[in-house]
């Protein structure tokens, strides 16, 4: 069953720029009800709401920080109060950190990290999942990963343990969903570096070029409407993923390595201008 979001509501974490933001124009161009809008930067988000208040949708900003478990909860508690249950949820926000392990403080790099990019659409979904599941009407989920979940690269450690663990709970949700006999698809996106601005600098591998935001957020949107469990991107992601597992590791970190180039993927990381401290667009 392919899901139409007329007349429906969308909330859209990381909404403030980058994919999320192309995420909740795209649901107000098919003719969302309602739009919510999370990011922690709430002069994104006005310019946001200001560029699409001429829409028919109706837009809700929340100012939230998915690293604290108590602003989503309060924040969740508020849009299911003033605006209802969310039909599509899109966990977009994220962080990277692109420097050797050692390299990493313990709080601003490695803690702060996983808050965002693993606790972030946990804590997320399981704040309007009760409802979602109580309400028994077709809903969908998507969450946001990466190929670098997938497989390692050296200076990302800690971002692609991050989003390994998006990975396994996110699929591990929706066989959940599917065996109590809940119509909430799930979709897994999992893609390869995105012009968004966090990855400057890094360089794809062989036969992967860097992604235009729009291109991912269309395929990506088009594969949680239809319920797709996954959408990988571009086509080498998984290429690389059944190479991965065919071959001895040994045989995979030289094919990686010299051949793909993926272990010096991000050899000239600089990242945003100012920082990549932000939750406002992940890839």
């Amino acid at each position: 069953m392919v899901l139409t979001v007329r007349g429906r509501t969308v909330l859209v974490t990381g909404a403030g720029r980058g994919m999320g933001r192309l995420y909740a124009e795209r649901a107000v161009r098919e003719g969302a009800a309602a739009v919510v809008l999370w990011d922690v930067d709430g002069a994104a988000l006005e310019e946001v709401v200001a560029a699409l208040t001429a829409q028919a949708t109706t837009l809700h900003s929340y100012v939230v920080d998915i690293a604290s478990v108590e602003s989503v909860r309060a924040a969740a508690s508020a849009v299911l109060a003033e605006v209802g249950v969310p039909d599509v949820l899109v966990n977009n926000a994220g962080i990277v950190r692109g420097k050797y392990f050692w390299e990493h403080d313990h709080d601003a790099d490695i803690d702060l990290t996983l808050r965002i990019n693993a606790g972030g659409p946990m804590h997320v979904t399981r704040a309007f999942l009760p409802a979602m599941m109580e309400r028994g009407t077709p809903a969908r989920i998507l969450n946001v990963a990466s190929a670098s979940g997938t497989l390692a690269v050296p200076r990302m450690s800690v971002y692609a343990a991050s989003k390994w663990a998006v990975i396994g709970w996110s699929d591990s949700l929706r066989l959940e969903l599917v065996a109590a006999g809940h119509p909430i698809a799930v979709t897994t996106l999992i893609p390869s570096y995105t012009r968004t601005g966090m990855f400057e600098g890094a360089r794809g591998p062989l036969l992967t070029p860097l992604m235009e935001p729009g291109y991912v957020v269309d395929k990506a949107w088009r594969g949680m409407l239809a319920g797709r469990a996954r959408v990988q991107l571009p086509w080498t992601v998984q290429l690389a993923g059944t190479l991965r597992n065919l071959l001895p590791q040994p045989a995979w970190d030289v094919v990686a390595g010299r051949v793909f180039g993926v272990y010096s993927s991000m050899d000239r990381f600089t990242g945003r201008p100012g920082g990549t401290h932000d939750q406002k667009g992940a890839r």
